[in-house]
């Protein structure tokens, strides 16, 4: 069997990726940079950088597969242009590597934020998209699709908003929960997510590297929830209350522009960054009905994912004294 090559591997969604591959017999090779660490998991590294196409020619050079997972996920950066180097150009390079080395199949892991609601058949444009990361991803799911009419066997996913153990920078959803458990959200917005097990995402690059068709994108999701939902699944899972204010939009509003010029001019990041606000005018309440009927997708609910989070944060110790 030929390697399996996995970017992102050190990352969240990576990580789960990588590891269900090595449960099902694949020889998995992950890209990383020279610092990064996978742990829990072993698997043969190879050293590169989305933004050195060498690297990546040499790291592709003898996969069977590629699992394109690596996004530099921010939604604040003193430096924007960083996202587009990493997801846009990035994602080219990595495309083309494994173009010229003959890949049988690419799977690219998109974000449900380039989709338009409620499916994948929802029209949506770049001046949809609000914000550097959501514009870059947009743009590389873009270029990802014009390989695939160019003939080159790509299929696309797009992940909800993941949630469970080894998420470990953490995410911005993953966020959500951390700072419950550390009592740091006394409030919150009317917005919607749809929440997933992270292992439901893993299983579904695999199904839609096995079963998905050449440059059609599928929404890895499962439960549609408003952020109060969510914050009341989470304080039945943990004993603890909670926020029981709602704030208006337009306070959210005032808080993100306020903090995020604050945090242009220290370089620290804002604790409400004005472009996950602008998302959140928004409920991403999608379907995940294409994925099931055609990948046989059958994911979970949300709670076991939350609870998931919940469990993984506190052997972590992440959980402070305000929890």
């Amino acid at each position: 069997m030929k390697p399996t090559l996995v970017t992102g591997a050190s990352g969240f969604v990576g990580w789960h990726v990588a590891r269900l591959l090595a449960e099902r017999g694949h020889r998995v090779r992950a890209l990383v940079r020279e610092s990064s660490v996978i742990p829990d998991l072993e698997v043969a590294r190879v050293t590169g950088d989305l933004r050195d196409a060498a690297s990546l020619e040499r790291a592709v050079a003898g996969c069977g597969l590629v699992f394109h997972v690596a996004a530099d996920y921010r939604l604040w950066s003193k430096n924007p242009d960083d996202l587009y180097r990493s997801n846009v150009d990035g994602t080219r390079n990595m495309l083309a590597a494994a173009r010229a080395a003959g890949v049988d199949r690419f799977v690219y892991t998109s974000t449900v934020g380039c989709i338009g609601v409620p499916d994948e058949d929802q029209p949506v444009s770049l001046d949809e998209m609000a914000g550097a990361y959501k514009r870059s991803k947009f743009m590389a799911e873009q270029c990802a699709l014009e390989f695939a009419r160019d003939g080159f066997p790509v299929v696309i996913v797009n992940p909800t908003a993941p949630m469970g153990d080894h998420d470990f920078k953490p995410t911005p959803t993953g966020q959500i929960v951390l700072d419950f458990l550390n009592g740091a959200m006394p409030a919150y917005i009317d917005t919607g997510l749809n929440v997933v097990q992270v292992r439901d995402v893993a299983l579904g690059h695999l199904l839609a590297c096995e079963r998905g068709r050449v440059g059609e994108r599928y929404i890895l999701g499962a439960e549609n929830m408003t952020l109060g939902q969510i914050l009341r699944e989470l304080a039945s899972i943990t004993g603890r209350k909670a926020p029981a204010i709602e704030l208006p939009y337009f306070v959210a509003y005032t808080a993100g522009v306020v903090t995020t010029a604050w945090a242009h001019l220290t370089g620290t990041p804002p604790r409400a960054p004005l472009e996950a606000v602008r998302m959140a005018k928004k409920k991403m309440w999608v379907s995940h009905a294409k994925a099931s009927r055609e990948l046989e997708y059958a994911p979970g609910p949300a709670r076991g994912a939350l609870a998931d989070a919940v469990a993984w944060f506190a052997k972590r110790s992440q959980i402070g004294a305000a929890a």
